[in-house]
Order: C-alpha cells, then structure tokens, then sequence
C-alpha cells in the first residue's frame, strides 16, 4: 500500500430535502465512489438522511490566516444597529420646540380660512 492510496473526503448531509447540509465527519478512502459507500454505510444507518455529499478535503477551499485576520473588518456591521441612532428623537424635540413656539402657534389663530 502506497502513501497516496487513501485521500481525506469530508462527509456533509441532511436530514430532509428542505434542512441545511451539516458537516457530519472526515474519512480515507481511495476514490469518490468508495468514500460514498462508507458515508452512506457508517451514517445511514444511524439517522434519517435525505442526501448525503462527500468532498474531496484537497478541493475544499479554507480562509488563509490573512483572510482571517481581516474578518473583524469586514464584520463590521454597526450601521445597521439602530441604537446609534437614538439621539434623533431628542434632536427632533428640539427642533419641533425652536419651530413651533408659542408665538408661532397663536399666530395661526387668525390665519384659518373657512
């Protein structure tokens, strides 16, 4: 048996047609279709399955430690939390008391048109 015989696949699957895939485990087999047979006998006979999908783990795509480091980064979504925006209502009030004052609001008094 040579080194190269056996590849690492990594095993996803889901429990209905309409339920996310899960990464379930990793296994060695020689090629895609014997690593389907083992996925399909060590798994299915444990729990319902709906579909199952094993990858090559040489052709699944992993984040380098820069693209990691730069994560916080492009996480930063605090525009979209509403709580920078409380001070509206207070700068609103204001303005609503400097525009309609008292005078302001009497002086309409005279100005209805019927």
């Amino acid at each position: 048996m040579s080194k190269g015989f056996y590849q690492e696949f990594e095993v996803f699957s889901r429990r209905s047609d309409t339920s996310p895939m899960q990464h379930q485990f990793s296994l060695l087999a020689p090629n895609h279709e014997l690593a389907l047979i083992m996925a399909q006998e060590n798994f299915m006979r444990r729990e319902p399955v709906s579909d199952i999908w094993v990858v090559k783990r040489s052709d699944v795509r992993m984040m380098t430690q820069e693209e990691k480091q730069a994560l916080p980064r492009l996480d930063n979504k605090d525009y979209r939390e509403t709580k920078g925006y409380g001070y509206l209502k207070k700068k609103w009030r204001h303005y609503e008391q400097e525009f309609f004052d008292e005078a302001e609001i009497l002086s309409w008094k005279g100005k209805i048109k019927r």
